[in-house]
């Protein structure tokens, strides 16, 4: 096999657990990390980390993810839309079943990204010249490429829709859900200190609020920020305000060059929020040349190869571990293990 590049994004992990790596910092969630979680376990209370996975209803959040459809699959004798039991109204048609059983299967139809979710490494990509020729290039982390290794839509030749296919072929969520995502996770708590006000947190003010709640963050940690995002998104109660969702509580200014580089030196195997997209979708300063619209991804998803979790429920947990004196946990989040999805609807579950 040919490698891929034969340069790599400054300040990349790629190839640093190997030219096919699909994992990037997941491969820190080493079984001493899983231990370092399992210490923290105390009281053995258990909290979910997932919005129900139909909020935040809608599509007023992002116009391109509707809330999943769920319906039942046909019956035994193949009518459609019906649950595998005999209603009442049926029974003159078929007869007293001879049997007591009344059954149930359900579909689907789930924007993989509409509620609490992981990012995978297959979300951002970037154009970049991985050969060294002076040809950027549309490749993603480890320097997987678009076209071969991720496949968008092709035409449909066919006609049948057998052609129109989106897929990883690398770097999908399925290696890390076979992996396994357990550890230690670390909460820093910026609603308790900022309120709701829609501001960006820069380096600054995350370390001072670190600082005040005696948080430390230590290399294979998956670091969880809590800004009340999730929290307002369930009072809503799948009608949110359409124009409040956007402006509403911190966000990681992506803009500081100082907070990325401490991101990219901290080694933490995951970042995680529990707002819409961990990084504000707000412009930044005015940049000559190229750039990333959403340079937290970039740094993450595309050089570092942090997967990034969006729109989790940290209520309940932050407010326990403010009442015990706490920060850490152990955290069990495996996405769907679903072959060629880049992104995941996921059910974390935080231990103390």
């Amino acid at each position: 096999m040919t490698k891929r590049w034969t340069q790599r994004p400054a300040g990349s992990t790629w190839g640093d657990w190997g030219d096919d790596d699909e994992l990037g910092r997941i491969n820190l969630l080493t079984p001493q990390k899983v231990l370092e979680g399992a210490r923290e376990v105390q009281a053995g209370v258990s909290f979910c980390l997932s919005l129900p996975l139909d909020y935040p209803g809608g599509t007023s959040l992002n116009q391109r993810r509707h809330p999943p459809v769920i319906a039942p699959t046909e019956d035994l004798d193949g009518n459609p839309a019906t649950f595998y039991n005999v209603h009442q109204k049926d029974i003159p048609k078929y007869g007293r079943p001879r049997h007591v059983d009344v059954w149930a299967d359900d579909v689907v139809t789930l924007s993989l990204q509409y509620s609490t979710q992981w990012d995978s490494l297959a979300h951002a990509g970037a154009e970049f010249d991985v050969q060294g020729e002076g040809r950027d290039e549309a490749v993603f982390y480890n320097g997987y490429r678009s076209g071969i290794d991720l496949v968008g839509p092709k035409p449909d030749a066919a006609g049948d829709g057998s052609d129109h296919l989106c897929f990883a072929h690398h770097l999908g969520l399925e290696h890390m859900a076979y992996h396994g995502v357990q550890g230690r996770g670390v909460l820093i708590d910026v609603a308790h200190h900022l309120g709701h006000e829609f501001r960006g947190v820069n380096l600054q003010m995350l370390q001072e609020i670190m600082a005040a709640d005696t948080v430390v963050v230590e290399p294979g940690d998956v670091l969880l920020i809590h800004t009340g995002f999730a929290t307002k998104v369930l009072e809503w109660n799948r009608d949110p305000d359409p124009v409040e969702i956007h402006r509403m509580c911190a966000y990681l200014d992506a803009h500081d060059d100082a907070l990325l580089e401490w991101i990219a030196e901290s080694q933490i195997a995951a970042l995680v929020a529990d707002n819409y997209a961990v990084e504000g979708m707000v412009a930044g300063k005015p940049t000559e040349g190229r750039h990333s619209l959403l340079p937290i991804h970039h740094l993450c998803l595309f050089k570092l190869g942090v997967p990034l979790g969006e729109m989790w429920y940290l209520h309940e947990l932050a407010a326990w571990l403010r009442e015990h004196h706490r920060s850490r946990f152990l955290l069990t989040a495996p996405p769907l293990r679903l072959p060629g999805v880049v992104g995941s609807p996921v059910t974390p579950i935080a231990t103390v």
